[in-house]
């Protein structure tokens, strides 16, 4: 009896050690969790195109590690859009102090989508442009405008900035948007909804409350949530998904 309970107690353990091994390993190569917010770079990179060097319509998604030791964990993830002949980029984005001292967590800012979030270098998951695209943006801008959670924003497990990214994404399928794993959030359902559409569109998710959930999707394979961690794995992208660390394998083409 007391054989089987040690062994019980060994296998909980090993499991929390692997539940948090990644975010620890992304911790301590991450040399943020000390860096001062005030200080942080927010230049751009160069990613996105200039809009005068771009007429065409165009859609960006970014994420980048979280500031501080939250960055262990998570990333935060931004929409851009770029209108048809349009002069600057419009980026939409939840934050969760406007939320908690506004009100309004929805932040609409102008300028490059591509800067630096505190420091940390923005990873571009997702770039539709042309034909067809106007539509999109469009329904992009009504599905931020029908966003339900703006005044409501909770750290983990959600609602926060990757449930709206996701929320929007699942409205515009032609993404095919395959958050990473360390968008924590993403699978945060709500209070009442159990089961929707995958955030590519591409398949299905079940969730509970962000906190235990399962993906099956083209884009995303297989993944589970354990306490809004995610393990998943690729087959078609040949890779493997682990809490923390974020993608392992190949890396995938944002160009839609």
């Amino acid at each position: 009896m007391i054989g089987a309970a040690r062994r019980l107690a060994l296998r909980v353990l090993l499991a929390l050690l692997l539940l948090l091994a990644g975010p620890g390993l992304a911790l301590l190569g991450a040399g943020r969790a000390t860096a001062d917010w005030r200080t942080a770079s927010r230049a751009p990179m160069g990613i996105a195109p200039k809009p005068a060097d771009a007429p065409q319509p165009i859609v960006q998604v970014y994420g980048a590690r979280t500031f501080g030791w939250r960055g262990a964990f998570g990333v935060h993830t931004w929409i851009a859009i770029k209108q048809r002949d349009a002069k600057d980029w419009t980026t939409y984005e939840i934050i969760g102090w406007r939320a908690l001292r506004m009100g309004d967590g929805l932040a609409v800012t102008r300028g490059q989508p591509d800067r630096r979030w505190f420091g940390a270098e923005p990873e571009l998951y997702a770039h539709l442009e042309g034909d067809g695209v106007d539509g999109v943006i469009a329904r992009i801008e009504a599905a931020v405008e029908a966003y339900p959670h703006r005044r409501d924003y909770t750290l983990w497990p959600g609602p926060n900035s990757n449930t709206f990214t996701a929320s929007i994404a699942r409205e515009v399928p032609e993404l095919r948007l395959d958050l990473p794993s360390t968008a924590i959030g993403k699978d945060w359902l709500g209070a009442t909804r159990f089961a929707d559409a995958a955030p590519s569109g591409t398949g299905f998710q079940l969730s509970l409350w962000g906190l235990l959930g399962l993906t099956l999707a083209t884009e995303e394979g297989i993944e589970l949530n354990l306490a809004g961690l995610n393990f998943g794995i690729d087959p078609l992208g040949l890779a493997v998904k682990l809490p923390g660390i974020g993608r392992i394998g190949a890396a995938e083409d944002p160009r839609r």
